[in-house]
């Protein structure tokens, strides 16, 4: 990727986006630029946090293995998302793992470049703490959906994240296969096929990884119904 356009991105990103352009410079002097094939592991659970990620272009994903030896998706990120802030400024172990999910590039912040920084100017303490609470607010999110949400619920809102405009009809790709957004949306496989197959009637059509929607606005208000109003709807 161009670099002016690399650092665009990285500079929008929520944990750089409200520092000073020299404090950003100052990171950028500091940092890498890391690209990473589909399935390259980007570290693993329990290793030492030794850097924050910030990703360029590409999606990543966060998961754990449990004890029986599943996965569990954690988050998964885009262009502009970061992580690893918290426990690399610990210096602490990392609690999940991280893997491309498609070829991708990531901004590579040493921990101790972040720390030099925040002991220089309490500005990068404010940034850094809007990132972590925008993490939090996603896992709340997350929990949210899946106590309040049937899964077709929480299918169509993960397709509503994908569209550019709020009316009208799109289509949109999926990003990464099935059983990742089954995981990411705490699903299992033929569970995410069975809320796709009742989203028809909600006018969603999917065809190999592309999700076509009838109303963006008709399909949001499905998100905002009662689940058990929704879950009668789409029987």
């Amino acid at each position: 990727m161009i670099p002016d356009v690399r650092e665009s991105i990285a500079r929008r990103s929520i944990l750089l986006q409200n520092l000073p352009t020299r404090e950003v410079d100052a990171l950028f002097a500091m940092s890498s630029w890391k690209t990473f094939d589909r399935g390259a592991t980007i570290f693993l659970q329990g290793e030492k946090a030794a850097a924050i990620y910030v990703v360029i272009r590409g999606w990543v994903k966060l998961y754990r293995i449990a004890q029986n030896g599943s996965e569990a998706i954690v988050n998964v990120f885009t262009k502009g998302g970061s992580f690893g802030e918290a426990v690399a400024l610990r210096g602490a172990d990392y609690p999940v793992s991280a893997e491309a999910v498609t070829g991708c590039e990531c901004l590579y912040i040493p921990a101790e470049a972040l720390t030099k920084l925040l002991r220089q100017d309490p500005e990068v303490a404010v940034s850094v703490l809007a990132a972590t609470f925008k993490h939090l607010q996603s896992l709340v999110a997350q929990i949210e959906q899946m106590k309040a949400q049937t899964g077709a619920q929480r299918v169509a809102e993960f397709l509503l994240e994908l569209c550019d405009g709020g009316t009208g009809s799109c289509v949109v790709n999926l990003p990464y296969d099935k059983v990742l957004i089954a995981g990411r949306l705490g699903m299992k496989p033929e569970s995410l096929s069975r809320a796709f197959s009742k989203l028809r009637k909600a006018g969603v059509r999917i065809d190999k990884n592309h999700a076509a929607i009838d109303d963006i606005a008709a399909l949001r208000r499905y998100c905002e119904e009662d689940p058990a109003a929704a879950w009668n709807k789409a029987l």
